[in-house]
């Protein structure tokens, strides 16, 4: 898969990729941020409802190449920001980080 082929899935909905090309192996769930510093694999997606800068700089890291922000929360300009500086898409999706993670597996 590849970080644009999240843009096809239903209800996600892009909100900054500079790096549509980028492969995406895995998938990692979690809103702790040093479990998924520690765990997370590279070349993957965070679904998380972490919706702040701080995610972007843990996804980049890691090796994530994309964050999907779950239960219609926002994001702010300045984690887009941050994410466009980093190369790493960021997702938004209404359902629950369960649902999203279902649709990517």
């Amino acid at each position: 898969m590849q970080v644009k082929d999240l843009a096809t899935l239903e209800g996600f909905v892009t909100q900054t990729m500079e790096n549509g090309e980028a492969s995406i192996t895995d998938a990692y769930t979690g809103d702790l941020l040093s479990d998924v510093m520690g765990n997370a694999p590279s070349e993957s997606v965070l679904i998380t409802i972490q919706a702040h800068k701080n995610t972007v700089a843990v996804a980049s890291l890691a090796g994530i190449e994309a964050i999907v922000i779950c239960n219609k929360r926002s994001t702010p300009p300045d984690m887009l920001q941050a994410a466009k500086e980093e190369s790493v898409a960021i997702f938004t999706f209404e359902g629950t980080q369960f649902e999203a993670s279902c649709m990517i597996a």
